[in-house]
């Protein structure tokens, strides 16, 4: 209550504290399995007396420390432990939840007044495929968005998009004109105006109370435009831009999946899910034959130094597409809206940063997408102000 009292929050290590407290005092109180609702009060308690911590987008305000409907949140995840450290018979009780937000959403387009049929999409597809004028295949590409919506929600031909549209793969601006077809003329442009304005101080913020590790320190200085005293860290990360987003990585860690959660992955490893460098004057062939096969997009940025990156490229089933974007934010925002254009699941390691950036940077699908209790905790510190 001190630290609240002086920081208006709570640090992480803080909040881990209090939750083993308050689950200590419920399992003494009514045993191993408490009650729902002495969990959900709880949970109210937390948010009444620390007003900060509350969940502007949920529907409680607290899901993230109790959610009944998912039994997740920071107290079941801690109520769990303790389960487990009794040794006694678990009720294996599957609770999916299906997730009805984000990339693979069937989305309606508004835009479409009439239907072509197949034969008219393969003329306008062939008439697309056989120019190089920009102006042509942007609009044929416009025209042919209802057809590529097929493909993408058909499970046995979503794989043969950049096949069936090999323009994807040449032409800049494909990518961020399908998305804004999706989504309208506003939410497109929310990463790139908010993120220096709203988010990207806070995030070096938050980061600044995490545990120091020299990557982690390489990337506060990056992103806050400086250099390094000692010479073990000498090495730039990135520009500023790609820094900070870096560093949200830090904030919303991978997380391991499922009931075994065998393996997590450090932060270091998830960043080359999200960008690898690449030297200009190395060949993209060789990168292409000697990096992983996988089917979650990630950018390849070219260039001399990570500092001087000149271009940038979305990699996806080891093919190459051509960014738009000459920043490394733009860049991030280009790959980000790949996932949406494509109907590509988020890669397990980066799940959590981007159903943040998803949720709380550009507002898509916010009362439908599943979201973690780090994400919804995270979120509560940046529009309290914090």
């Amino acid at each position: 209550m001190k630290e609240y009292e002086e920081k208006g929050t709570i640090s992480p290590a803080t909040r881990k504290v209090m939750v083993n407290i308050l689950v200590a005092d419920m399992v003494q109180s009514e045993g191993r399995i408490p009650q729902r609702l002495t969990k959900e009060k709880y949970a109210l308690g937390i948010v009444t007396l620390f007003p900060s911590l509350q969940d502007p987008h949920g529907k409680t305000g607290y899901e993230h420390f109790y959610d009944g409907q998912k039994g997740g949140g920071f107290l079941a995840w801690r109520l769990k432990s303790v389960q487990r450290a009794t040794r006694l018979p678990v009720r294996s009780k599957d609770s999916r939840i299906e997730e009805n937000g984000g990339p693979m959403l069937r989305r309606e387009i508004g835009h479409c007044d009439d239907h072509p049929d197949e034969q008219r999409f393969q003329e306008l597809i062939s008439v697309m495929n056989h120019t190089n004028n920009r102006e042509v295949i942007m609009k044929k590409m416009r025209d042919t968005l209802e057809y590529r919506r097929r493909l993408v929600h058909d499970p046995e031909r979503s794989s043969t998009v950049l096949s069936v549209f090999p323009r994807l793969l040449d032409t800049k601006g494909l990518i961020l004109q399908d998305f804004s077809l999706l989504f309208g003329s506003e939410t497109p442009s929310k990463l790139l105006e908010k993120w220096p304005t709203s988010f990207k101080a806070k995030v070096i913020q938050q980061a600044e109370m995490l545990t120091s590790t020299p990557l982690l320190k390489r990337l506060l200085l990056s992103a806050k435009n400086q250099r390094a005293d000692e010479p073990s860290l000498e090495s730039p990360e990135w520009d500023s831009d790609m820094a900070s987003i870096l560093l949200l990585l830090h904030l919303l860690s991978p997380q391991p999946a499922g009931r075994k959660k065998t393996q997590k992955i450090s932060v270091a490893q998830a960043i080359d899910h999200l960008v690898v460098f690449h030297k200009s004057c190395r060949s993209l062939d060789e990168h292409l034959q000697s990096h992983m096969d996988t089917s979650q997009p990630y950018l390849l940025a070219s260039g001399t130094s990570k500092e001087a990156v000149g271009n940038f490229f979305i990699l996806i089933d080891k093919k190459l597409i051509p960014c738009e974007a000459t920043t490394s934010l733009a860049a991030i925002d280009e790959l980000f809206k790949l996932h949406f254009v494509l109907g590509t699941s988020y890669d397990p390691a980066l799940k959590s940063m981007y159903t943040f950036l998803q949720t709380t940077v550009y507002n898509i699908d916010v009362d439908t997408t599943s979201e973690s209790p780090k994400v919804k905790e995270l979120r509560t510190k940046f529009v309290s102000n914090v």
